[in-house]
């Protein structure tokens, strides 16, 4: 008996080293790898062991032998047959699905020896694309379509003193990949930190950035500001949206900016720094600006809360002539005050005592019998 489970144990352990580590990705094409000596009037049989051992592809007398293929596999396998003659017995399997996964084995038999190979399929849907964006005082970062079953990380920019808190959800789909979605509050005085979400399988991960910012503009030629180094980046794409719908402009790495058809009037440029500048902003233009950048590795999102506001030089100008028009206002009024009292003095009026009287202007004698005021002379009669 012990010399039994010796041999089984070297067995298992011949078989584990023969076995090939092949990675696919999901809905993609993928070759799983077997060789053999070919001798003429070979025969290929591709073995699925799933619970059962189901039949993927059979080859004999020159053909594929298809009748008895496990349906999961119909329309999906090839050999390279042009190659068989040459030893190669190579599967192509196309639109991988998670139930390919598990070990495959290669049977070629010929008129000198039968061989067995061993392949071990694993199947990737890597992180492609996260969303992230605020609602109130929750940030939420999801993706979807992935395998296998991912894990979700928060940090902030600074680093938190405290826990953040969370609350992810995992589902699995009909297709067995997995949909990851993750809601963080926000505290109240930590409104302008930066935010950054991780998402990674065994295979790959990528990470969404959130940071938001409010601005205010005067009217002319603003420019909206993006955190989004794209100039240190070499494959990137960048998308200005309005209201995180409509779309503004887009760059890419190495060409132009192209502005949509809605805001060519208003766009002015896009700069290296991502930053987006704009023209003729009035308050019909208000709202959220999302500028958002990604590579292969990342995506960074900022939200500019814009305002517009009278313009500097617009303002100066209005105080200006509000002033001018107190000033006028005020000079024509003292003139009135001043036509009007001289129209008041009739012609003889006395002037007020110790008032001098007009230039060229003589003062009336007084009345017979009339004493004159004091220090006051009459004319001598004529």
């Amino acid at each position: 008996m012990r010399i039994f489970w010796t041999f089984l144990l070297v067995f298992l352990r011949s078989v584990a080293a023969d076995v090939q580590e092949v990675s696919c990705v999901f809905l993609r094409r993928c070759v799983l790898p077997c060789s053999f000596q070919s001798h003429g009037d070979d025969v290929i049989h591709w073995f699925h062991r799933s619970g059962a051992e189901l039949r993927v592809h059979s080859y004999y007398d020159n053909q594929d032998q298809l009748g008895h293929q496990d349906q999961n596999f119909r329309g999906r396998t090839s050999l390279f047959q042009d190659q068989i003659s040459r030893g190669n017995a190579s599967l192509l399997l196309t639109g991988v699905k998670v139930q390919d996964e598990g070990i495959y084995k290669c049977y070629t038999s010929t008129v000198h020896q039968n061989r067995e190979t061993f392949v071990s399929l694993s199947v990737n849907a890597p992180v492609s694309t996260i969303r992230i964006h605020q609602d109130g005082n929750r940030i939420t970062c999801s993706s979807e379509g992935i395998y296998p079953q991912p894990e979700l990380t928060w940090s902030t920019e600074p680093p938190s003193n405290t826990t953040l808190q969370n609350r992810t959800t995992i589902h699995q789909t009909e297709e067995k990949l997995y949909d990851i979605s993750s809601s963080l509050t926000v505290p109240d005085n930590e409104t302008d930190w930066i935010y950054s979400c991780t998402i990674r399988t065994r295979r790959n991960q990528r990470r969404a950035t959130f940071r938001k910012l409010s601005v205010s503009v005067s009217g002319g030629v603003s420019t909206i500001p993006c955190w989004a180094p794209v100039s240190s980046l070499q494959n990137f794409s960048l998308t200005w949206r309005f209201n995180h719908s409509q779309a503004v402009a887009t760059l890419a790495a190495g060409s132009a900016f192209t502005a949509s058809d809605g805001w060519r009037k208003r766009v002015e440029g896009v700069s290296e720094s991502g930053s987006l500048t704009l023209s003729g902003l009035s308050s019909s233009q208000d709202g959220v600006y999302s500028c958002e950048l990604s590579d292969e590795e990342q995506t960074l999102i900022t939200d500019v809360l814009l305002t517009t506001r009278e313009g500097g030089h617009s303002r100066v100008a209005v105080i200006v002539f509000c002033v001018l028009t107190i000033i006028i206002l005020a000079a024509l009024l003292i003139a009135s005050l001043m036509v009007y009292k001289k129209k008041q003095r009739e012609p003889g009026e006395r002037p007020e005592p110790g008032e001098r009287p007009e230039s060229g202007e003589h003062p009336e004698p007084p009345e017979p019998g009339e004493r004159p005021e004091p220090g006051e002379h009459p004319e001598p009669p004529d």
